[in-house]
C-alpha cells in the first residue's frame, strides 16, 4: 500500500480528500501546516507528498523547494489557488511533479495520483555500467563485494553521470538537475559531492575526471 501525505488547512477538504484517497487503497497522512509536515517528513518518507501552497504558517513551495535542494525527489501535486499561473510555473521549475487548481473533482485528484505513480514506475530497478550497480530503491551503491547506501544527492548524481558517461558535464548543469535549483556562483557543494563518490566507487574500475571549465566527466579509469 503506497502511503499519501497531503498538506492542507482547510479541514473539510482535508478530510474528504483524505477519505476519497483512503477507499481508493491509499494509506494517508494528514499535515495541516507546514510545521507538522516538516516534522513527518523528518521521521518518514511517503510514496508521494500532495501539497496546498497557501498554508498558515507559509508557503508550500518552501517545502518543495527544500526537499528538493536537499535532493528528495519523492514525487509532489501541488494544489493551486485557481488562476495563480505564476507558482504553477514556480512549482514546476522547482521540482514538482504535477499541479492541480482548487477547486477541484474528487475524481480528477485520484487520476492525476494514479498516473504519476505510473510515470514513477516506469523507472527500471536498478541502472548497471561496469561492475557498477546502481539500485534506484532504495538508494544504494553495489559492487564487487561492497554495498553503500548513498545520502539522496550523492545518489542522484551519480545516477546523472551514469546515464551520461563519457560527456562533459558542466558544473551548473550538474547542480540544476541535482537540486533542482539555479547554481548562485559557488560550485562546492557540486565539487564536495564529486570528491565523495570518487571515494565511494574507487575499485569499480569508475572514477569521475576533472575536465577544464568547471566540467566533470564519468568514465573508466
Amino acid at each position: 500500500m503506497k502511503t499519501l501525505l497531503y498538506v492542507e488547512d482547510e479541514i473539510t477538504i482535508l478530510r474528504n480528500v483524505a477519505k476519497a484517497l483512503s477507499e481508493t487503497g491509499y494509506s494517508v497522512v494528514t499535515a495541516e501546516n507546514l510545521a507538522a509536515a516538516r516534522e513527518y517528513l523528518s521521521r518518514e518518507t511517503p510514496d508521494a507528498v500532495i501539497l496546498d501552497i497557501m498554508l498558515p504558517d507559509g508557503n508550500g513551495l518552501e517545502l518543495l523547494k527544500e526537499l528538493r535542494e536537499s535532493g528528495n525527489k519523492v514525487p509532489v501535486i501541488m494544489l493551486t489557488a485557481w488562476g495563480e499561473p505564476q507558482d504553477v510555473a514556480r512549482g514546476l521549475s522547482l521540482g514538482a511533479n504535477d499541479y492541480i487548481s482548487k477547486p477541484f473533482h474528487y475524481e480528477v485528484l485520484l487520476a492525476r495520483v494514479k498516473a504519476m505513480f505510473q510515470n514513477v514506475e516506469q523507472m527500471p530497478e536498478s541502472i548497471e555500467r561496469g561492475a557498477i550497480t546502481l539500485k534506484i530503491r532504495p538508494m544504494e551503491l553495489h559492487f564487487k563485494d561492497r554495498k553503500t547506501k548513498l545520502p539522496p544527492v550523492e545518489f542522484f548524481m551519480l545516477q546523472l553521470f551514469i546515464e551520461e558517461e563519457g560527456k562533459n558535464l558542466k558544473t551548473e548543469y550538474l547542480y540544476e538537475k541535482v537540486w533542482g535549483a539555479d547554481m548562485i556562483n559557488d560550485p562546492t557543494a557540486v565539487r564536495n559531492t564529486v570528491s565523495r563518490l570518487r571515494k565511494k566507487i574507487e575499485g569499480s574500475g569508475y572514477t569521475i575526471n576533472a575536465v577544464y571549465g568547471g566540467r566533470y566527466r564519468f568514465e573508466k579509469e
